[in-house]
């Protein structure tokens, strides 16, 4: 196995190889205190306020994808064989981009700090939809937030930079990127070592499932937006760390009659279309998953192995009767997803053993989907309740219902005793007022600053509600007065 000792990227336009990399090392520090890039800003080093934004290009499927990244919480590692873009290299001789000029333009702008993580938003989102709707603007705004303006003019300025006929000079350039990329590419092992931490980037599934095998007690890296606050906040050590963010083998997605197969690689970001195409229900819900750097970064296989009780993927994907695709070594075991959540802090992963996949059978016709989540605010915040209902109907009666909740237990978790209540029985208002009454029995959440334990109670109860009247023809209306 060939092993390479160094990180290879392209900062801007320059080539840059590092040997001494540690496994918390940011992308952020290393822009800000060795390349001595300050445009890039740190604000929260959570990925909660986007001042820190910059694009990272990488290859895929023979193209050069370019998309806003958090770098407070984006490891330096993990842009092995990527182009790192900061706001310094969006002006080209000396001419402003379409977005740094109409920012100017419409006073888009006041004490500048969030400023340059607007920007590299807003450049992410002109490459990637030159006409977007108001929507899609306030979509790839969502994990950007600005604390001396209204976002009006910023909104103004997005419209007007996108209506910029000028060309994209990342995009024109990109085949020069992909020649540079290609031949930094030696398709080996990266190991590099920084005094006693040891970061591992695997060549591919099966190196990586062997790299595991050796190293059980290795800190795997999908996204990093977990494990990245794990280092900015906690302070925790995470070497050696596996990285598998760059393996095309865990990115694969695959749509077939039985239903959808999701590499544990895969983005959110990535995913959005073909689910929202495949299960409409989870359209608008997996737009509420952090904002567009965080979606971008963060992947589904992450959100399901960290085990956390308030992800926001379990409880939906329980609902539909996912199962995961765990691998040690060679060997591989299918396990229904509900099972793997096991306690707080507990799954049935055994010591080197990875999320491979990911798979979501088909809702069949006639059934009943929807996915909710309630957070403090709407947009990019952690879950106080998340659920996701499916309840199959035979004329009028429920043969069978899966509801599962996140936040209201110490794992993501069917609510059993709700779920007898329905099967059974018709599908009507007295039926539902049976089961929210046994989401009593099901969980005894508790309080904390998202929620307290009396208004998660509550709020399950009225979710629950909410989808019967969202399927029963009650008018929009009166399903306030209603779910009351």
């Amino acid at each position: 196995m060939p092993i390479r000792d160094e990180i290879r990227f392209l900062l801007n336009d320059q080539e840059r190889r590092l040997r001494e990399v540690r496994a918390s090392d940011t992308l952020l520090d290393h822009l800000r205190l060795a390349a001595r890039l300050r445009g890039t800003k740190e604000g929260c080093a959570e990925g909660d306020c986007g001042a820190c934004t910059v694009l990272v290009g990488r290859r895929s499927g023979g193209d050069l994808v370019y998309e806003p990244v958090n770098a407070c919480i984006r490891l330096l590692a993990s842009v092995d064989l990527c182009h790192v873009v900061t706001v310094e290299h969006l002006a080209q001789g000396g001419v402003l981009h379409p977005v740094q000029r109409a920012m100017v333009d419409l006073h888009a702008s006041q004490c500048g700090f969030c400023t340059p993580g607007f920007v590299m938003s807003l450049a992410a989102l002109r490459m990637r939809r030159p006409d977007p709707s108001e929507a899609e603007i306030e979509t790839a705004l969502q994990g950007n937030l600005c604390r001396c303006t209204g976002y009006q003019p910023i909104v103004a300025a997005a419209k007007a930079a996108c209506a910029d006929a000028s060309g994209e000079a990342l995009l024109e350039g990109r085949g020069e990127v992909l020649s540079r990329l290609a031949a930094l590419d030696d398709g080996a092992r990266v190991e590099v070592h920084a005094g006693g931490d040891r970061v591992v980037l695997p060549s591919g599934l099966d190196d990586l499932a062997e790299v595991l095998e050796a190293a059980p007690q290795a800190t795997v890296v999908a996204g990093s937006t977990d494990v990245g606050l794990w280092i900015t906040k906690l302070m925790r050590d995470i070497s050696p760390a596996v990285f598998l963010g760059h393996l095309e083998e865990l990115r694969r997605i695959e749509v077939a009659e039985a239903g959808m197969t999701l590499g544990a690689g895969v983005s959110y970001d990535e995913a959005e279309a073909t689910l929202g195409s495949v299960f409409p229900h989870l359209a608008d819900y997996w737009r509420r998953i952090g904002g567009w750097q965080v979606r971008v970064m963060g992947t589904i296989g992450g959100n399901i192995a960290n085990g956390s009780p308030i992800g926001d993927t379990p409880p939906v994907l329980i609902a539909l009767g996912a199962t995961l695709t765990l691998r040690r070594g060679a060997v591989r075991r299918a396990l229904a997803l509900e099972d793997y959540f096991i306690a707080y802090g507990k799954q049935d992963r055994a010591p080197g053993e990875f999320v491979e996949s990911v798979f979501v059978p088909r809702a069949a016709a006639g059934t009943l989907n929807a996915a909710y989540k309630v957070s403090k605010r709407r947009d990019e915040d952690i879950t106080a309740v998340a659920c996701g209902f499916h309840v199959a109907l035979v004329d009028g009666v429920v043969t069978a219902a899966r509801l599962a909740y996140g936040g209201m237990a110490a794992t993501p978790k069917r609510a059993a005793g709700a779920e007898a209540a329905l099967v059974g029985r018709p599908w009507s208002e007295a039926t539902v007022a049976a089961a929210e009454r046994a989401l009593a029995e099901d969980f005894a959440p508790l309080s904390d600053w998202r929620a307290s334990a009396e208004y998660r109670a509550l709020v399950a109860r009225n979710l629950l509600r909410r989808f019967w009247l969202e399927n029963a023809g009650v008018p929009v209306r009166l399903r306030r007065e209603l779910a009351g």
